[in-house]
């Protein structure tokens, strides 16, 4: 190959990257804004949150759905660069899920035993199961979309990383209505959600991340 030829490669190579990362950033951002705009029309900002925001319970819950939501869409964002080693960013899940087995193991100790399984249950656990899937549609769109304009070596796994950060996205944006603040209920009925958003994004991914 001569000189000439490989820095138009790279050149070509230079413009795919910064064409993919602008495209990302874009998607992501129309997903973020009309999954807020969808909460923020339907059934809003819970009533007490301004109260609500101080306590520990719910400081907990809106960090872990934050910090899932940024390392999955990094995840996301990775995996549609070819060649990018994940195993860095990979292991970045472990902080939410780190964080998620603190606030069990607390609740569990500060709780008493008869109050495990109501809290576990909470009040809207079945609302919670359907918003947070729906809160997620645009966002995974978004991400589906913008990845597909990558080049991801596994679609399968490409589809699933932008379910996870879509759920994740999800999960963050219905917190702020979700009266459940226990982190049992979002431990089991959070992660059930972000596991059905991811779920879809994998059978998604193997037919339209092809290439």
């Amino acid at each position: 190959m001569q000189t000439d030829d490989l820095i138009e490669l790279l050149a070509k190579d230079a413009k795919v990257r910064v064409r993919f990362a602008h495209v990302f950033l874009i998607a992501l951002a129309i997903g973020l804004a009309v999954s807020t705009g969808l909460l923020l029309s339907t059934y809003g900002v819970r009533d007490n949150m301004a109260d609500a925001i101080g306590t520990p319970r719910v400081q907990f819950k809106l960090g872990l759905t934050l910090l899932l939501a940024l390392t999955s869409t990094r995840l996301a964002f990775l995996i549609g660069k070819p060649g990018i080693s994940l195993r860095s960013a990979g292991l970045s899940l472990l902080w939410p899920l780190l964080l998620l087995l603190g606030g069990i193991a607390t609740e569990l100790i500060v709780l008493p035993q008869g109050a495990w399984e109501p809290s576990l249950k909470g009040q809207h656990w079945s609302f919670c199961l359907v918003f947070v899937p729906t809160l997620a549609a645009a966002p995974l769109a978004a991400l589906l979309y913008s990845v597909r304009q990558g080049a991801p070596e596994n679609p399968g796994l490409a589809g699933a990383l932008a379910g996870l950060s879509a759920g994740g996205i999800a999960a963050a944006i219905y917190a702020w209505h979700c009266p459940d603040d226990s982190p049992l209920f979002v431990a089991t009925w959070y992660t059930i959600a972000i596991s059905m958003v991811t779920a879809t994004g994998f059978l998604l991914g193997r037919r339209v991340l092809r290439w």
